[in-house]
């Protein structure tokens, strides 16, 4: 399979998904979130991000080995532009998200539920490689904005219970 290649807005950060089947839900799913803390971090009506096994992602960046949360602008040469912060989401869950320090893109996030599993943020991914993995489906349903429609085709789950 060829990789899925993505990058942050200006380019400066880059990456590639290796999956060895992106139609198998276990290697890959791409889902709507309408849930408060997606809509606020996305700044739109629902937050869309591809489930992939962490295994299978990798930064084409160099440096990016040595992640640390700091201030944006040029990295130094050999440094990595990707910044990492972490928060609880309003549940006592921490949840890491890391975006390029330069353009402030986010290119993933996880949190302690997510497994062996990241979810990268859809929209960074190239135009080719959103097209092997469209969505499947919708959560927090029950929080969408009145005026979006459902999907027609996408399963939809009204909230997520642990």
């Amino acid at each position: 399979m060829t990789p899925l290649p993505g990058s942050c807005y200006c380019g400066l950060t880059r990456y590639a998904i290796e999956l060895s089947d992106p139609s198998s839900d276990s290697q890959a799913r791409t889902s709507l979130c309408h849930c408060r803390n997606c809509k606020k971090f996305t700044g739109g009506a629902c937050g869309v991000t591809t489930r992939v096994p962490r295994s299978a992602f990798r930064y084409l960046t160099p440096g990016s080995d040595s992640r640390k949360e700091g201030e944006g602008g040029a990295p130094e040469e050999g440094k990595s532009p990707v910044r990492v912060h972490e928060a609880d989401n309003g549940s006592g869950t921490v949840l890491h998200r890391e975006f390029c320090g330069v353009c402030g893109s986010g290119i993933l996030e996880y949190g302690a539920n997510a497994g062996d599993y990241i979810y990268v943020f859809y929209g960074t991914l190239e135009d080719h490689a959103r097209g092997q993995v469209e969505p499947k489906g919708e959560f927090f349903c029950r929080l969408r904005d009145p005026w979006m429609p459902e999907i027609e085709g996408l399963f939809q789950k009204q909230e997520i219970h642990e």
